[in-house]
């Protein structure tokens, strides 16, 4: 996690797509990030996503989601 001093955060989270379905089987992961750096005091200030293509063990695209929050 972020120390306090800094002015931005990079962080990266991987989506994995449900093995039944459509969507994302981790949008948990996600959240927790989020919600660990508003805890240290900072904002989302951008994220953008881009697809790996590979695929896991029992299928599924992944998804790179990259997260930068900015100190408040």
């Amino acid at each position: 996690m972020a120390a306090n001093d800094q002015a931005y955060v990079v962080i990266q989270v991987v989506l994995k797509e449900k093995v039944f379905g459509t969507g994302s089987g981790n949008l948990t992961e996600l959240e927790k990030a989020i919600n660990a750096q508003a805890a240290l005091g900072y904002r989302l200030h951008t994220i953008t996503t881009a697809s790996s293509g590979s695929k896991g063990i029992v299928g599924g695209d992944r998804v790179q989601a990259t997260l930068v929050f900015e100190r408040l």
